[in-house]
């Protein structure tokens, strides 16, 4: 039997405006958002206390936003850059157009922008992608840019 191992795709693998949807979605718990808000020294009460967020325009607690756009980008790593991921370059364009709640599950897509080979870097693309997290209710609640360093296929290597 011959072993399969599971990998992203490699950058000349992926096709622009090619759109993945990662699935299963995640849905966002109170101890995600504690233990979350907590680890990265975020004492946001929106986060945290549920009495004075009651008291706030969205009525109840925020997940924190970092939560969020950690999730998203964690989502599209077993179908895009598991194993083929040299390094992320950057993140533009964040944005966070809705609130995302306890209980909410976010469902990331992923569309590929432009994926070139490095001019630099022998073997290496540079792929461009947008993340759109969604939840339940297809109700957009943040969206990314990404530029990462992804590496060939090995048999495209000059």
């Amino acid at each position: 039997m011959a072993d399969i191992v599971q990998r992203g795709l490699y950058a000349d693998e992926l096709v622009v405006g090619a759109r993945y949807a990662h699935r299963p979605g995640r849905t966002a718990t109170e101890a995600d958002n504690v233990v979350f808000s907590s680890i990265t020294m975020n004492t946001q009460a929106l986060h945290l206390d549920a009495a004075f967020s009651a008291t706030q325009p969205f009525g109840q607690r925020l997940m924190n936003s970092m939560w969020t756009l950690a999730t998203m980008v964690g989502a599209s790593v077993t179908q895009i850059t598991q194993g083929t991921l040299v390094a992320q370059l950057g993140l533009t364009d964040v944005s966070f157009p809705a609130p995302l709640f306890h209980g909410d599950t976010l469902y990331t897509d992923t569309e590929i922008l432009e994926v070139r080979r490095s001019g630099s870097r022998p073997g290496q693309g540079v792929v461009t992608m947008r993340h759109t997290g969604r939840n339940q209710d297809e109700v957009v609640v943040a969206t990314a840019t990404r530029v990462a360093l992804m590496w060939m296929r090995p048999e495209e290597e000059s």
